[in-house]
């Protein structure tokens, strides 16, 4: 192989269109732009989304909800979740959550939801936790602390 032989592939090449040569090339007279119109004019571009003047669909159609700007979004931990913890582990803050892979951001704030069951007593701190939660807690000799 040399240089001078490389080649594309086939079918790889086109021939480029050769406008406005003569009504026997197929592009003659109009060029493939058609009679008239905006697209026919030199320069004419529109955008994507552009309808010709009519009202655009994202104007036509009704908005719809509410988006609240201060919703908070709690990173959720079950009580069951716990037992995965070590055993040298029986105080449990956020950052310790983190830590051990039950929380994935060391930023959002934690709650604590009461699906599965304590085995031994924790002392917790979390930003919320639920009413069973606590209780499933609290029966197995621990506590919770939440600032709600």
């Amino acid at each position: 192989m040399k240089l001078n032989e490389l080649k594309p592939a086939e079918g790889a090449t086109h021939k480029t269109k050769r406008l406005g040569r003569g009504r026997g090339s197929g592009l003659g007279k109009t060029s493939g732009r058609g009679h008239g119109g905006q697209g026919s004019r030199s320069g004419s571009k529109t955008r994507a989304w552009f309808e010709g003047g009519q009202m655009p669909i994202q104007r036509r159609v009704p908005k719809r909800g509410f988006v609240n700007i201060f919703r908070v979004e709690y990173q959720i931990v079950n009580v069951g979740q716990l037992e995965r913890l070590p055993e040298s582990i029986t105080e449990i803050t956020p950052e310790i959550l983190f830590e051990n892979g039950l929380v994935g951001k060391r930023k959002l704030p934690v709650k604590l939801l009461g699906e599965g069951t304590v085995g031994r007593a924790f002392k917790i701190q979390v930003e919320k936790c639920s009413g069973k939660a606590r209780e499933l807690v609290e029966a197995a000799g621990g506590s919770v602390e939440s600032a709600a």
